[in-house]
């Protein structure tokens, strides 16, 4: 029996979910014994065109990008986004707020003129994207439970409840108590909330459960003398994206 073929692409990002994926390959080996892997530049020189199963990073932030997208689609049974960066837009997307040849200008300077870009987004709005393992990075543990997953042929579910539910089992102290902001009540749980953990609120890299609860988090933060506008300046680190698809939204039904 064939071992299931398996390519790792980046496309905008630090390639430090590759790296976590480097890691977790060195402590569950046993994975490499039931996959192939046949491209993967962060860890190997040879390239094969041949895969089943694509593990992307990154956002897509220029034109040129898009139609190296549609052949990984169009070649693999699979497409996983590979966290934030893939799956939300992530950090890159926060210059979507500026005008984006200032920006090409701000950062190439007199050779701008050298480099195509537009506003970055998730690779989910370039084609169809069949799995996300999110976070940034993302959590090694996850990844190795998604892979074995995908081996018996199971769709990957992660959690889609709030991260405060992680929280509370480990018994932290809430940093809304500490005059902190947090996102926990509307992001998705399933990194064993890390960042609340060791004292700082949660910025939301894994992305907003289903239906969060706007209403109640206001009420949240009324009660800690905080206000949206600081919850919505957290927002923008990981989901500009995501809340610039819900103003032009809500512009085009006029609310």
């Amino acid at each position: 029996m064939s071992k299931p073929r398996v390519a790792f692409f980046e496309f905008t990002s630090c390639e430090g979910c590759q790296l976590t994926v480097i890691d977790s390959l060195q402590t569950h080996i046993e994975l490499l014994d039931v996959i192939e892997i046949v491209q993967f530049r962060e860890a190997m020189s040879e390239k094969g065109e041949d895969y089943q199963i694509a593990f992307i990073e990154g956002s897509c932030s220029r034109p040129g990008d898009e139609p190296k997208l549609r052949e990984i689609r169009e070649q693999a049974d699979l497409v996983i986004a590979l966290g934030a960066c893939a799956h939300l837009g992530g950090i890159n997307t926060i210059r979507n707020w500026q005008d984006q040849e200032d920006v090409r200008r701000y950062v190439y300077g007199d050779k701008a003129d050298w480099y195509e870009t537009y506003p970055a987004r998730p690779i989910s709005a370039v084609i169809p994207v069949d799995a996300v393992i999110p976070g940034c990075p993302i959590d090694r543990h996850e990844f190795v439970t998604i892979v074995k997953q995908l081996l018996q042929g199971r769709m990957p579910r992660i959690p889609d409840y709030p991260l405060c539910i992680e929280c509370k089992l480990k018994e932290n102290v809430c940093v809304y108590l500490r005059g902190k902001v947090c996102l926990g009540p509307i992001t998705r749980a399933g990194c064993d909330a890390i960042c609340p953990t060791y004292g700082d609120g949660c910025e939301g890299c894994r992305g907003l459960i289903s239906n969060p609860n706007i209403e109640s988090l206001k009420t949240v933060l009324e009660e800690h003398g905080l206000s949206m506008e600081e919850v919505r300046a957290k927002m923008t680190m990981f989901l500009s994206y995501q809340m610039m698809e819900l103003e032009r939204e809500a512009a085009g039904n006029g609310d």
